[in-house]
């Protein structure tokens, strides 16, 4: 279970850290929360997409999320 929490906090950091998520564009909410990260860690590409895949069979995310997350991260500069 902790292993997967990981894996899961590891894909949403990722996927924030790349921009807003669509589906919180249209939130009725009238406040704004604003997101602050200090510090850095160094994950390589590799290790992202072993735990991306992870993430996958474990059912952590869906077969859509992975194809949208491992997308980005393969295009992405290193």
């Amino acid at each position: 279970m902790r292993l997967r929490a990981m894996l899961i906090r590891r894909t949403l950091l990722a996927t924030l850290a790349l921009g807003p998520l669509p589906g919180l564009v249209g939130c009725s909410s009238s406040s704004k929360a604003t997101v602050s990260v200090k510090g850095t860690t160094t994950i390589s590409t590799g290790q992202e997409l072993l735990d991306l895949k992870r993430a996958l069979d474990e059912g952590a995310i869906s077969q859509r999320d992975y194809d949208k997350v491992r997308a980005i991260l393969l295009d992405r500069k290193s």
